[in-house]
């Protein structure tokens, strides 16, 4: 009797895990965007308390190489053009043209993101690796190039890749190609650090995403597609409210506990 007590209670336990296996993993940076004020969730309290670092890499055009406390690498807008360092685990794309994205990674990278669907629906990541949980939110893309507000809209075409791991929440812009309503804000939810293109014509106009930057009220702003518009032009834009920080190397690492106190334009050396 004892013993068919105790299969039962192991086939029980096998199912629970089997079941929470299955569930898909809450967004933290989420719910602390929706917590009242000054309310932060227990296991985000944890992470920070550790103080861990992530390390940030600026490896050119838009391809920033995130490194987490737990040893994963992340590639975003991943062509192979822009490598630093060892071979990414992860790698996101955007498919605006092809510096933002291949059809042909190689193969020995476990965990290819991209950016829009390739069955005919709005592409959905939500997934741990490891120590980080990714996850996207879609906005439409152009079919052409330059800041032409006429040229047809491709929906759904654009991810903006969000990285949660050690209590911050990490937000690439991708190819963005227009302004984001409200839905969109409340889909991406806290940002402490956005990597955002400041091109003013490939993506969108300078005044469009400076008024995205300053809406989202990241601790940290990294620019990228910087290869056109002077930086001074930006800063002007965007507000005296935001300081510039600017590195002679090309890697930031920074903690929870190390984010700037004022918002902060960080740029890290290349183009």
């Amino acid at each position: 009797m004892l013993r068919s007590i105790a299969v039962v209670f192991a086939m029980l336990g096998s199912l629970i895990a089997s079941a929470a296996a299955q569930e898909p993993s809450r967004s933290e940076c989420l719910a602390m965007a929706n917590a009242p004020p000054r309310a932060t969730p227990v296991s985000l309290r944890r992470l920070a308390a550790k103080a861990e670092e992530v390390t940030i890499t600026y490896a050119g055009h838009s391809t920033y190489y995130i490194d987490t406390p737990g040893g994963v690498r992340i590639a975003t807008d991943f062509s192979g053009a822009y490598r630093t360092g060892r071979l990414p685990d992860v790698i996101t794309m955007n498919r605006a043209h092809s510096t933002h994205y291949t059809l042909f990674p190689d193969s020995r990278i476990p965990h290819v993101f991209h950016g829009w669907g390739d069955d005919g629906q709005p592409a959905k990541v939500a997934q741990r690796v490891g120590d980080v949980y990714i996850r996207n939110v879609t906005t439409d893309i152009r079919r052409y190039f330059g800041d032409d507000s006429n040229a047809e809209m491709i929906r759904d075409g654009n991810s903006i890749f969000i990285f949660e791991v050690a209590g911050l929440c990490i937000g690439h812009l991708g190819h963005l190609h227009h302004k984001l309503d409200e839905s969109h804000f409340a889909a991406i939810g806290r940002l402490d650090i956005v990597m955002v293109p400041i091109d003013g014509s490939y993506t969108m106009s300078l005044d469009g995403v400076s008024d995205i930057t300053r809406r989202l009220r990241a601790s940290v702003v990294l620019p990228m597609h910087r290869f056109v518009t002077p930086l001074d032009d930006f800063m002007r834009k965007i507000g005296q409210q935001f300081e510039i920080d600017v590195r002679s190397e090309r890697t930031l690492k920074i903690s929870r506990d190390s984010l700037p106190g004022a918002p902060t334009v960080i740029i890290l050396d290349g183009v």
